[in-house]
């Protein structure tokens, strides 16, 4: 196995990723996570402390569903080795989207 040349950090919670998507312009774009997700997320490999890495899980999972809904583009820039800048970039609002996300987590929550 090799040694990770970088140590991930959570750079946000889910909360501020979604208030972000919320007031984003068509081509804005945010680092959502730095570090190499596929590791960061797993409880054995990841570098992060539980309760980030739990956050972080999080965050990834509402990064793809946002993306689904056609909010945001997801992609990654590789920075370095096992490095990578995560980024999601706005879309255009579908016209059936909700004017807020928030309205949508209540429902997805109940």
């Amino acid at each position: 196995m090799t040694t990770r040349k970088h140590t991930p950090t959570l750079v946000m919670n889910e909360i501020v990723f979604v208030a972000w998507i919320d007031q984003a312009a068509c081509g804005d774009h945010l680092e959502y996570h730095r570090g190499f997700l596929a590791f960061d997320v797993v409880r054995t490999v990841s570098g992060l402390c539980e309760p980030d890495r739990v956050e972080l899980v999080k965050l990834a999972h509402r990064a793809m569903w946002v993306a689904q809904l056609g909010l945001v583009h997801l992609v990654q820039r590789r920075i370095g080795l096992d490095d990578f800048s995560y980024l999601a970039i706005a879309r255009p609002r579908p016209k059936a989207a909700p004017a807020s996300l928030c309205s949508l987590l209540l429902t997805e929550a109940a």
